[in-house]
């Protein structure tokens, strides 16, 4: 499960700082338990975002079951996907 308030932070925070490396690392250590991946939003193929800021998008993912998938169930999320979106 993840939070609500911790995905208005993350979104902040990737607001601020931009989507990289250092950024991704900063959030995995403020949020161990979570996984993290940064791609760009033309890799994303599933439901819609559950955040969308200028610039990028935000999407969950729920690894029951062994397997990984898009879900845009906070409670059942585990993992946080940070997609670039590049101008149009």
């Amino acid at each position: 499960m993840i939070e609500s308030a911790d995905l208005d932070r993350i979104v902040e925070w990737a607001a601020v700082a931009g989507l990289d490396e250092a950024l991704v690392a900063r959030l995995r250590g403020e949020w161990p338990g979570v996984h993290f991946t940064w791609c760009s939003d033309d890799d994303i193929q599933g439901p819609p975002p559950v955040r969308e800021r200028p610039g990028f998008n935000l999407y969950l993912v729920d690894s029951r079951d062994h397997c990984l998938r898009l879900t845009g169930d906070a409670a059942v999320a585990t993992g946080v996907v940070l997609a670039t979106v590049e101008p149009e």
